[in-house]
């Protein structure tokens, strides 16, 4: 049993870390648990990589601006924090991919590229006679030898030619993780399309079947909060305890006495004394606050990918796109520098003011992450030139705000599952009650982040009612 009061410590306060804070909070006042919580965040503000501007009317999201609404992590953490009357809703629609200079409507029925029916797949000029004809041995390949991991770029290829990899597949999925998709591990981000691929042989056909968990994820809705995301954060930030949140404050380094307390300090010259911690900190961070756990040292080998989010305000009249559709994806092989572009005010017509256009673009991911440290105004001229091979153009936006995001997107590069099961492995054995959760471990989406939030409060819960039972968790 518990016994005298537990003190937890939390390191990082975006997401990961605010929902652990706010679950271990609730338990310990639900359950009348001697368990004291305290957030510590290196900067200013909470939330980490969400965070929503407001101006002019526009709601701009720096970083993600939805998810999906089949992940009930983020739809229960929004009830928790009352804000489910915030919550807006959108069918996706038709979306286009840019290849070799052309917008070509992604065909209907492709689930992350995919395609699971014929005839869209057939009659769209996105791919040549020939690119079809490959993906169509889909049907004929024997099930793959892959015995540990493979990346998603060899197993697409294998199974479905290189074709549709260069001009759908990859654009998509530079999206969700800006990297190579040829060093991006199989088993750490889609582990379903392996087991598919085993169970059905076919991936065309396994997907067919599958419809529930991904085509219809495809064509899902999406949700946000009418105020933007940042609502959340502020949300639960609410619903913490009064005095229990340290923000322009760093952990140094963290060391576990002979006791088993943890003692941590602070930048400040504090010191802080924890039976447990929960680090939600990017995975980067780990060797130096913990130098002297040599198993940590493998994560400085892990990429994290630079990015920037471009948000250009216009009036309606001078800008305009004859597309049916809220974006488009960019293959690399068409000669442009964006990744990405969303009339945000198509997908959330509550972004931007009436008669306003709310444009977002994507530079930099792999390969080209010199761009992000570029001024705003040489960003800003990149992306215009680019948009007006696409769409008519005839004024400088109202306003441009250029977000960048250094080394904020971790790479899952082949083995990452394994890797991180073996570090977990150290710290149960070495480390017994520090937890590690956050985007660079089992899950970079919004809903991802939350779930490993839950999972790490649940973990130190058990660990301080039962440290002897810290090997069964």
């Amino acid at each position: 049993m518990l016994g005298e009061t537990k003190k937890v410590v939390v390191v990082g306060g975006g997401i990961t870390g605010l929902t652990a804070a706010y679950y271990l909070q609730k338990a310990a006042k639900t359950s009348q648990l001697p368990v004291a919580v305290t957030l510590i965040e290196a900067s200013p503000r909470l939330g980490g990589k969400i965070q929503t501007v407001k101006k002019d009317g526009f709601i701009i999201e720096k970083g993600p601006d939805s998810f999906l609404t089949r992940k009930e992590s983020v739809i229960r953490l929004i009830r928790e924090t009352g804000l489910s009357g915030q919550l807006v809703n959108h069918l996706i629609g038709r979306s286009y991919a840019l290849v070799n200079g052309q917008l070509h409507a992604i065909p209907e029925g492709s689930a992350m590229g995919i395609p699971t029916q014929m005839m869209p797949f057939l009659k769209t000029d996105l791919f040549s006679v020939s690119g079809k004809v490959r993906a169509g041995l889909d049907f004929l390949l024997p099930r793959s030898a892959m015995k540990n991991d493979d990346s998603l770029g060899r197993f697409f290829r294998r199974r479905l030619g290189g074709e549709i990899v260069e001009n759908l597949i990859e654009p998509l999925l530079s999206v969700m993780y800006a990297g190579d998709i040829d060093k991006l591990s199989l088993m750490a981000t889609f582990p379903q399309l392996h087991e598919i691929e085993q169970k059905y042989r076919s991936l065309i056909l396994g997907m067919r079947k599958k419809t529930p968990d991904f085509v219809h994820q495809e064509n899902s809705a999406l949700a946000t909060l009418e105020g933007g995301l940042g609502e959340l954060v502020k949300g639960v930030e609410e619903q913490l305890d009064q005095g229990t949140v340290l923000k322009g404050t760093r952990v140094e380094k963290i060391v576990q006495r002979d006791d088993g307390k943890f003692n941590l300090s602070l930048n400040s010259g504090q010191q802080l004394l924890a039976d447990s911690v929960i680090i939600s900190t990017p995975h980067f961070t780990l060797p130096s606050m913990m130098p002297q756990c040599r198993f940590f040292d493998e994560l400085q080998e892990m990429p994290a990918i630079s990015v920037a989010a471009v948000h250009m305000a216009f009036h309606a009249e001078d800008v305009s796109w004859n597309m049916d559709g809220a974006g488009f994806v960019v293959s690399r092989n068409s000669d442009y520098t964006i990744t990405s572009c969303t009339w945000m005010n198509k997908k959330w017509p509550h972004t931007a003011p009436v008669g306003k256009v709310l444009l977002r673009c994507y530079v930099g991911g792999a390969g080209d992450e010199a761009i992000v440290d570029l001024s705003d105004a040489e960003i800003e001229q990149i992306v215009l030139d680019d948009l007006k091979k696409t769409m008519s153009i005839s004024s400088k936006p109202e306003f441009t705000i250029v977000s960048r995001w250094k080394k904020a997107m971790p790479q899952y590069t082949m083995g990452h599952t394994k890797r991180i099961e073996a570090i977990e492995a150290h710290i149960q054995e070495e480390l017994p009650g520090l937890f590690i959760g956050g985007s660079s471990f089992r899950g970079i989406s919004l809903p991802d982040c939350i779930e490993q939030g839950e999972e790490a409060a649940r973990k130190t819960l058990a660990f301080l009612n039962d440290p002897n039972e810290k090997r069964l968790l």
